[in-house]
Parts: structure tokens; C-alpha cells; sequence
């Protein structure tokens, strides 16, 4: 059980450090595709909006590494496997 708690909790951890990794690029180096392909930038999305959208990645990716220190924490809690009791069918 243990084991599978921690398996989860790595999952949360890697996939919360991507988001909070391209969130730090989204608000610090990065701009929005269309940007590439109009004639003046920011015309179709303002530096407003993309720095939200780069907030709230950042947000999701902190929340992820949280709830995988939450169920890392919970996971040391838990039997390392349960056994079951064989039955005489």
C-alpha cells in the first residue's frame, strides 16, 4: 500500500514541476504562439492575459507538488502490504 501511495505522490511531484517549470518560462522568457504568426505582436493576446495564463500554471503546478507531499506524508502512515488470508475453496 505503501508503495503505491509513493508511486502516486512521485507522480504529483514530477507533473507539478513541469507545470511550475513552463510557468516560470510562460512569465519570464516565453510568449504566446500567435505571436509568431501575426503581423504586430501581443495583438491577439495582450501581456496581460498570458502572464495570468502563466500564473495560474505556476498555481497548478505548486498545487500538484503539494498534494504530493501531502500523500507522501500520508503514504508513511500506511502498511508497506496488506496480506490477505487464504480461503479453502
Amino acid at each position: 500500500m505503501a508503495g503505491l501511495a509513493r508511486l502516486a505522490a512521485w507522480i504529483f511531484f514530477v507533473w507539478g514541476a513541469l507545470a511550475v517549470g513552463k510557468g516560470l518560462w510562460d512569465c519570464f522568457g516565453g510568449q504566446p504562439e500567435t505571436n509568431f504568426f501575426s503581423p504586430t505582436p501581443w495583438t491577439f493576446i495582450s501581456r496581460a492575459q498570458w502572464l495570468r495564463y502563466a500564473g495560474f500554471e505556476l498555481a497548478y503546478g505548486l498545487a500538484c507538488v503539494g498534494v504530493g507531499l501531502s500523500v507522501w506524508t500520508v503514504s508513511r502512515r500506511l502498511p508497506v502490504w496488506i496480506e490477505r488470508a487464504t480461503s479453502d475453496f
